[in-house]
């Protein structure tokens, strides 16, 4: 995101935003729960939740009681304070390469009680861990390339049970998306679509 005329240019996904800390407040209000969630400058969505992290949080089955859960992408920590709160037995991995982010989604943990929260880098995270539940708002302003990479490597870690969803706008490719994934052999299926949102349920390969 870009800030006024002079400022530095800094990415959500960037590990160290250049744009100078500006906190604030979001809320998340959901038919099981409600949220009131920090946020910052150079973090995603920071003054109002995205509309597909809502529609996702909303439409996407519910968490399973235990086990490792993932929010790739956590951003400030919106989804996986959310499957904490649903899921107080299971083990939630919120991940981000933005530590301001990682911070914030650590520190919204702590603030709903959810102390069965990882807020980490991407390197923190065990080789071993399997995950039985992937939810992503994913970065697609990385590129293609990235994000496809990026994809790989997590939905790879899937365990053999386990299920991803991801919402992704049909504007930024959601179904060519869909394709993609199919054809790297990821059992890919449209859970929803609203708002021109894609909510995309996926599989092991």
């Amino acid at each position: 995101m870009a800030g006024s005329v002079g400022d530095p240019v800094s990415h959500y996904f960037d590990a160290d935003p250049a744009v100078a800390s500006e906190p604030g407040r979001v809320r998340l209000v959901l038919p099981d729960l409600a949220l009131d969630l920090a946020t910052d400058r150079g973090v995603f969505a920071r003054e109002a939740v995205d509309a597909g992290t809502k529609l996702l949080l909303m439409e996407s089955p519910p968490p399973p009681p235990e086990g490792d859960l993932l929010d790739l992408g956590c951003g400030y920590g919106a989804i996986a304070v959310t499957l904490g709160r649903r899921s107080p037995a299971a083990r939630v991995w919120g991940v981000d390469v933005n530590r301001r982010a990682v911070a914030l989604t650590a520190a919204n943990a702590a603030a709903a009680g959810a102390a069965n929260i990882r807020a980490v880098g991407p390197e923190e995270v065990p080789a071993e861990v399997r995950f039985d539940g992937i939810w992503s708002n994913p970065p697609v302003r990385i590129g293609k390339a990235a994000l496809q990479a990026l994809l790989v490597r997590w939905l790879g870690r899937l365990s053999p049970g386990g299920r991803a969803w991801l919402v992704v706008h049909k504007h930024l490719g959601a179904d060519s998306l869909a394709r993609w994934l199919g054809a790297e052999g990821f059992a890919t299926e449209r859970l929803t679509s609203r708002m021109g949102y894609r909510v995309l349920e996926v599989g092991p390969s």
